[in-house]
């Protein structure tokens, strides 16, 4: 049975710059699924299915309906526990877990203000007015004021990734010397992806020839993830 994902999409249809819906779109893929993908903009809360919170990513799986990244994660790896694993083992899904409150807390309030403005432009005209308005409500000031002094603010944000840069710039993979997340691929199955390695050379799977080019950059060991 065919999965459906509602997947925010920009003016071009194509454009899918929401990292939540990365998210589901990357555990899919890791699990092998077979996935219908739904365009939806800002203003098509009525067209996601019930229940919901308005919001994307939402999947529906046969009568199941599941909304937010965290729990479609959660769902996959119980409903389909025959597949590669999201996780490997409470290690992984621990790590994941801190990736994710470290993105949400740190990344992402540090990116939106720089590229707000430009998700407004990549929007579909017809969700410009909705994006703008909510958005500046949200900042308390137009979004030109939001990222006017961006490139001042750059070298403040790239601190705040050393962290994690540092990390694996000392080991292979965040979690040591080994990734702690599932394999999706046996060692003897073919895959027309190529390996992505991190900067100390330790190679990690590229999980699925379904995943796009910039999935498999984000799936780096070296490369901060966009949560």
């Amino acid at each position: 049975m065919t999965i459906t994902l509602y997947d925010l999409a920009g003016a071009e249809p194509n454009r899918r710059f929401s990292p939540f819906c990365w998210r589901a779109r990357m555990a899919l893929a890791h699990k092998g699924l077979a996935v219908e993908t739904v365009p939806w903009g800002f203003t098509e809360k009525d067209k996601l299915p019930q229940p919901n919170a308005g919001r994307v990513p939402v999947i529906v799986d046969g009568g199941a309906v599941i909304h937010d990244s965290t729990a479609i994660a959660d769902y996959l790896e119980e409903h389909y526990a025959d597949r590669p694993s999201l996780f490997g083992g409470e290690t992984g899904r621990a790590l994941a877990r801190f990736v994710q409150n470290w993105t949400e807390t740190v990344l992402q309030p540090g990116i939106i203000p720089l590229v707000v403005l430009d998700i407004h432009r990549h929007s579909r005209p017809q969700d410009q007015d909705y994006f703008r308005r909510s958005r500046e409500e949200r900042f308390g000031r137009t979004l030109e004021e939001v990222v006017r002094d961006r490139d001042s603010r750059l070298p403040a944000f790239r601190a705040s990734l050393d962290p994690l840069r540092r990390t694996v710039e000392r080991q292979d993979f965040i979690s040591g010397q080994a990734p702690a997340y599932g394999r999706a691929r046996s060692a003897t199955s073919s895959c027309s992806r190529p390996t992505i390695r991190s900067r100390r050379g330790a190679a990690a799977c590229s999980t699925c020839t379904a995943a796009s080019p910039v999935e498999l950059r984000l799936m780096g060991t070296n490369t901060l993830p966009i949560a």
